[in-house]
């Protein structure tokens, strides 16, 4: 790390690599001889155009998105897309939920405006402590959608498997915080959704990507023109200005993937950066794990001492040196290390390391 680099555990807006940053700043006053940045780009132009479509067709083939689903880059972050997804789905007024933490908390709240909407699994009464087992999930036959939370950033949990869900009820899934950390089998989700701000890249875009014959379920006309997929799909995410420079970033965060060896290599490093973590956690009695182990997330290691006032303490220490954002969400507590993508191993080892003097200093 550069001397002035900091190791920024923050569950979003998180880490961006080093050479994305870098090719960015070499191109900020002229990117690819159009003499500007793309920041003053029109989205019409020859240059962006080829931008975009990179950028899409570099998204296609690191997550190897079969030819019939389409890839939107939208905005509004996924909170839109928590309203967006009952609205293009929802043909009869049915949907299940998975209710694993916060935001598929918040996903099943927005969609309950829509529809008949019901509780697919809950693990609230466990304080989100973890995700369900396959054979715990009731998913009606009927319903129109089955909607998950990949990964959970506040409880520190993830689905470590592909649910199904009946035939013909399509899964989705909003990935924002485990998107680009491992393959996943794309034709398993009807729709695939995520924020780019953990691992893709800065706030600004969410990425779609929605399998063909699911655009245009639902007559939309009643809803907002903007939140319509099969619009934004036909106009190839140009209906208005899209995120320019948001999308721009994304385009070389996928090409730094490609480079690291894709996602199977972001996959080995995902687990391996947590992988210490919990080997660590699980050898000693100063720090308590959160999440039950087998729904353990590879991107948010959820810890802390059973002392507030300690775990204050512990996030004011690593601020002070150079470890930030490692305070646990406000309605946890605790702490919460978010180790994405962009995240040296070497992060993880000084983040242990303290862990290590901090339990010896603070022991009773």
């Amino acid at each position: 790390m550069a001397d002035n680099r900091i190791y920024n555990f923050s569950a979003g807006p998180s880490m961006l690599p080093v050479p994305v940053l870098e090719r960015a700043a070499s191109e900020m006053l002229n990117c690819k001889g159009s003499g500007m940045s793309v920041m003053e780009m029109s989205h019409r132009s020859k240059v962006y155009d080829g931008i975009i479509k990179e950028t899409e067709a570099a998204m296609r083939r690191v997550l190897s998105i079969p030819d019939n689903y389409k890839v939107l880059f939208l905005q509004g972050g996924a909170t839109t897309q928590f309203a967006a997804v009952p609205m293009n789905l929802m043909k009869s007024g049915k949907a299940d939920y998975a209710v694993t933490g916060n935001f598929a908390n918040l996903a099943y709240k927005e969609a309950l405006k829509f529809g008949d909407i019901h509780v697919a699994f809950s693990s609230k009464e466990g304080n989100f402590d973890r995700v369900p087992t396959q054979a715990e999930l009731d998913i009606r036959s009927d319903a129109d959608y089955f909607y998950i939370c990949a990964n959970n950033t506040i409880y520190g949990t993830e689905f470590h498997y592909d649910p199904e869900a009946p035939a013909g009820v399509p899964v989705v899934a909003d990935m924002s915080s485990n998107i680009l950390s491992k393959p996943v089998d794309v034709s398993k989700y009807g729709v695939i959704y995520a924020g780019a701000q953990k691992n893709m890249g800065p706030a600004g875009v969410t990425v779609v990507i929605v399998r063909e014959d699911l655009l245009g379920a639902y007559p939309t006309e009643k809803y907002p023109t903007i939140l319509d997929w099969k619009l934004m799909a036909e106009k190839d995410s140009m209906y208005n200005t899209p995120p320019t420079y948001g999308i721009y970033i994304l385009g070389l965060v996928l090409a730094w993937v490609e480079e690291m060896g894709g996602v199977t290599a972001m996959q080995k490093l995902a687990e391996k950066r947590a992988g210490m973590l919990y080997d660590y956690l699980d050898s000693q009695d100063f720090y308590q794990a959160v999440a039950e182990t087998e729904s353990r997330s590879n991107m948010n290691v959820t810890f802390r001492t059973g002392d507030e006032e300690l775990d204050a303490k512990f996030a004011k220490e690593t601020a002070a040196l150079g470890m930030s954002n490692l305070k646990g969400h406000r309605s946890v507590g605790g702490m919460r290390a978010s180790i994405y993508n962009a995240m040296p191993v070497e992060g993880v080892e000084t983040l242990i390391a303290f862990m290590k003097k901090f339990a010896e200093e603070n022991q009773k």
